[in-house]
């Protein structure tokens, strides 16, 4: 009865990731209770039953096969799961971490849910204000919580990061280290056996683990909905703009689903500086490879900072006769004064939108912003768990083409 009831399926929210993982078990609940219906429905009209019927004998099935001495719920109605797992997370004062699992885990399949770029303050057993955690903060709270997982049982760990950590430190410039790589390798030695996180920095991180999957999810589909609504894109006229070469392959993508033209922003940098504002900027110079003039620009990148290299892009395409900016995020960190920058620059009118997505905790006060606009993807993680879950191909929601296409062909009609 894993279609309707799957009992092994569980989540873990670490406090990080506690809101997400809310967000992703609502549309769980959802997809399953929608199974159930269409399985009762199924049912009903191939055995000539009143739907009523139906759903009674197919929770009979499922009490007949449980291990349950005493059954939940009536069998009249379908039976929501839970899906969450109830954990006690404990900061100590010499700033260790502790996870425990209050209930049983063993035979499980577990998604343990975590955003490591949270900066707000966070809940902890025996803390009545709670704690604000950095990065590597998270990261270890993660890996107590994947020891606790392992050691109570589970018969799988994956990690659900829309945020993978250390994500831009993936290769070389000079005497540094492969952190992105070798903390994925931590996680593999760990026992973990997948990763689902979202638009990777760089796919070169894919390719360092031996026995470890890891899943690249993408929101295309939810951010252009999201443009659809304040935009015609079947009618404007409109060019899609790659920030820099690192973001092309990400960008041809809008392009060729868009049918849209597609231009590059080549800049120069100077990576001996470290950024720590909007006002500065590491480049040096810039170049502008295609036409912009009177046109509707529209830009995708994978993570927001302080900003200031988008502003500044912004600044230049907007020089060179762009009519609007709407640029596309797929973390909005907006960390340190990028959300006050960022206003000073719709004021300036340097762009009209961006838009970004619920993967990770924003600043609260970012969605009262006009200019902001939020994609949830909620739902495409929940469809991504349950279908790794069932054991199914991913293959539908790794390519959204062929759900853009519709909604541009809906758009036509």
């Amino acid at each position: 009865m894993s279609f309707s009831k799957p009992t092994t399926l569980g989540i873990i929210a670490c406090p990080g990731g506690d809101k997400f993982a809310d967000s992703i078990i609502a549309h769980l609940k959802t997809i399953y209770s929608r199974r159930f219906e269409k399985k009762a429905s199924g049912i009903a009209k191939l055995y000539g039953l009143d739907k009523e019927n139906a759903v009674k004998q197919l929770n009979l099935s499922k009490d007949l096969n449980s291990h349950r001495v005493k059954t939940i719920g009536d069998g009249k109605s379908y039976r929501i799961p839970s899906f969450k797992i109830p954990c006690k997370f404990t900061k100590f004062a010499n700033g260790e971490f502790k996870t425990e699992i209050l209930n049983s885990v063993r035979g499980k399949d577990i998604f343990i849910v975590q955003d490591v770029e949270n900066r707000a303050r966070l809940p902890f057993s025996g803390s009545a204000e709670g704690h604000v955690l950095s990065i590597n903060d998270h990261i270890f709270n993660l890996f107590v919580t994947i020891d606790a997982a392992i050691q109570c049982g589970a018969r799988r760990v994956t990690l659900v990061m829309p945020a993978y950590p250390y994500a831009r430190q993936h290769k070389k410039k000079g005497r540094e280290g492969l952190t992105a790589s070798s903390l994925g390798r931590i996680f593999e030695n760990m026992g973990v056996h997948r990763i689902i996180t979202l638009d990777l920095h760089s796919k070169e991180i894919e390719h360092t683990f031996s026995n470890l999957h890891l899943e690249n999810m993408h929101a295309s589909y939810q951010i252009l909905r999201k443009l659809n609504a304040h935009f015609n894109l079947n009618s404007e006229d409109l060019v899609v703009v790659s920030p820099d070469t690192g973001a092309i392959d990400r960008n041809k993508y809008f392009a060729n689903s868009l049918q849209k033209p597609l231009a590059l922003l080549y800049k120069e940098r100077d990576y001996s500086k470290v950024t720590t504002s909007a006002k500065d900027s590491n480049i040096v110079s810039a170049r502008l490879l295609g036409d912009v003039k009177g046109k509707t620009v529209f830009i995708a990148d994978d993570m927001l900072g302080t900003g200031g290299t988008l502003i500044k892009a912004m600044r230049l395409i907007k020089e060179l006769g762009a009519e609007k900016i709407v640029c596309a995020i797929s973390l909005p960190l907006f960390t340190g004064n990028a959300i006050e920058h960022f206003d000073n620059a719709y004021k300036e009118g340097l762009f009209d939108y961006i838009i970004g997505t619920n993967a990770v905790a924003a600043p609260e006060e970012l969605q009262k912003r006009s200019w902001y606009l939020n994609a949830n993807v909620s739902n495409l993680f929940a469809r991504v768990i349950s279908r790794l879950h069932h054991n199914r191909s991913l293959s539908p929601l790794l390519d959204n083409n062929k759900m853009i296409q519709r909604m541009l062909s809906i758009g036509r009609n």
